[in-house]
């Protein structure tokens, strides 16, 4: 932690504000914020001087509180039993760029003082422990900075009456999260194009149509200036904008639609006027039917092509995030030998219920950021998995992981025991067998030992050979099979072993049940469709292997 002596309002303290991403600006930028959108931060960071930014953040993100603090500050001070110094933090002695401006420090660094302005609602949720989602994210950043071991977070108007207290001790993954957030957000930073600022929406004021009249005479005629208001409703459709793109041109067209509805209406009571003092009028109806389906037919399908074109938009915002996240996923796939099991963020949920296009494009944009922060941090935790996989496991035993790609996805603890007993378990298999082949060579080299130099020669008896669909089964010299020369089973021995499990022991030999029943070996029992062995077997299975492969050799040498 590198503490910084700067003076409010210096150009250094400016520029500082600037250049470091501070604890109060963690919200917002992880989108927790209630008080500023992620992409406002992003805009004022890439286009704000240094004073207009520092005014923005005093503006939209601090709290107004900080004369009341100092009255809360020796309160506070009384319950830690030791000074608070306000601080402004960074990481920059370490290389990095963010900060923590604390309102209270002790001297040794390792108790935190943060103050809120008495609320109501605020005071009431830290009563019962709880520390809302918005205030997460700077409390987390100003532990980290600081190394503290508690953070006193408090809500009071500078009185004990009125104040609450809640300890905050640090989250280590919440810590994670923050610094890989930042991570992403300078990453998008130097990516930032501007848009131009949006006003706030109004619809521009619409052209008053023509008041419509309709008189009858007593000689039948019809008065009106129906001409002349056909002509400015003519007029004003063909000024409907016919698509929509921004906020502003759907702010206008539905106002048109209004004014269109006005104008039906009005058309209306002017033909009821007419039609109260004259039973039929034909051309004047004719006119007022044609004008009134003008407007109505305008109006219709400018408020139908108000609602498809903003969901058009909305689906393009979202299409488009989605294949940005794809194009994300698909480099961090090629960084990464194991297959990344990564869904796709929910951008539809995202914006749900959200009207203007400015925050549908706030909120995927948001989602679209979280997503590759998370993505981040899964891949280098596999990526990191797979480095302990390459330290834990030989070259000669990774064959044992063709399901490596759902290994990793275990806790890395949980990960780590199931490799190394996987190992551990082949390794004692393979100790086993060579045993049983050191236990044969010993026995023959003993038998060889202790036979009389000049006794004759017993007859020796040829192996008799069974031709079976698995080849041929080796006999002892009695003409006893090797495997029922092998001690046979206790009654009482389980049968656990299934056929996989011995082919795994013997790799890269591979058995199948009636290659064991024609070495004379048959199963005990079954489950399901699978034949199950007793322990005791594999030893006879291995004899008979012996057996048969010296019998080979011994035909192949004759």
């Amino acid at each position: 932690m590198k503490i910084h002596n700067l003076i409010q309002g210096s150009p250094e303290w400016l520029a500082f504000r600037l250049t470091k991403h501070g604890a109060s600006e963690a919200a917002a930028m992880l989108g927790v914020s209630t008080k500023v959108k992620r992409s406002e931060l992003l805009h004022m960071k890439a286009t704000g001087l240094p004073q207009e930014f520092s005014d923005w953040v005093q503006r939209n993100i601090l709290d107004y509180g900080h004369e009341v603090e100092a009255l809360a500050r020796p309160i506070v001070e009384r319950t830690v039993g030791e000074d608070l110094y306000p601080a402004t933090c960074s990481n920059e002695d370490e290389g990095g760029n963010l900060s923590a401006s604390c309102d209270g420090l002790t001297m040794l660094g390792d108790t935190v003082f943060e103050h809120k302005q008495w609320n109501e609602a605020l005071a009431e949720s830290v009563r019962a422990g709880v520390l809302p989602e918005e205030h997460k994210p700077q409390t987390q950043q100003q532990l980290l900075i600081t190394g503290a071991n508690v953070l006193k977070f408090v809500v009071s108007d500078g009185t004990e009456e009125n104040m609450v207290m809640m300890d905050v001790y640090p989250d280590p993954e919440y810590q994670r999260r923050i610094v890989a957030g930042w991570r992403q957000f300078d990453e998008d930073l130097a990516n930032y194009t501007p848009e131009p600022a949006e006003a706030p929406v109004t619809a521009q004021a619409q052209e008053a149509l023509p008041a419509v009249f309709a008189q009858v005479s007593g000689s039948l005629s019809v008065t009106s200036n129906l001409d002349m208001f056909g002509e400015a409703l003519r007029a004003f459709v063909e000024r409907i904008p016919k698509e929509p793109e921004t906020d502003q041109d759907f702010a206008d067209t539905e106002a048109a639609c209004k004014t269109l509805k006005t104008a039906e209406e009005k058309l209306a009571a002017a033909e009821d006027s007419a039609l109260a003092s004259l039973t039929n009028v034909e051309q004047m109806r004719r006119t007022v039917a044609t004008l009134k389906d003008l407007a109505r037919q305008t109006r219709l399908a400018s408020e139908k092509l108000v609602k498809a074109r903003k969901e058009a938009i909305r689906t393009e915002i979202v299409t488009t995030a989605r294949q940005q996240f794809s194009a994300f996923l698909a480099g961090l796939q090629g960084e990464t030998r194991v297959r990344l099991q990564i869904g796709m963020p929910d951008f539809a949920g995202a914006i749900k219920g959200l009207k203007t296009l400015s925050s549908i494009k706030d909120a995927v944009g948001t989602a679209l950021a979280n997503a590759k922060i998370e993505a981040n941090e899964y891949a280098a935790d596999i990526r990191s998995k797979l480095t302990k996989f390459d330290d834990l496991v030989p070259a000669e035993y990774r064959g044992l992981f063709r399901d490596l790609d759902d290994l990793v996805t275990m806790a890395p603890n949980h990960f780590e025991a199931a490799v190394v007993a996987r190992v551990d378990q082949q390794k004692k298999i393979d100790d086993e067998r060579r045993q049983i082949i050191e236990d044969e060579a010993k026995a023959k080299a003993a038998a060889a030992t202790v036979a009389p130099p000049h006794a004759h020669a017993a007859p020796v008896a040829q192996p008799t050979p069974l031709h079976g669909a698995h080849g041929e089964v080796a006999y002892t010299a009695q003409g006893q099979s090797a495997a029922a020369a092998a001690p046979a089973p206790q009654a009482d021995e389980p049968a656990t072993l299934r056929l996989g499990q011995i082919n795994e022991r013997l790799a890269p030999i591979s058995l199948s049940a009636q290659g064991l029943a024609d070495l004379g070996i048959t199963h005990s029992a079954t489950d399901k469709a699978a034949k199950l062995y007793r322990e005791s077997d594999f030893q006879r299975i291995c004899r008979a292997l012996i057996e048969r492969i010296e019998q080979a050799c011994s035909m192949e040498a004759a």
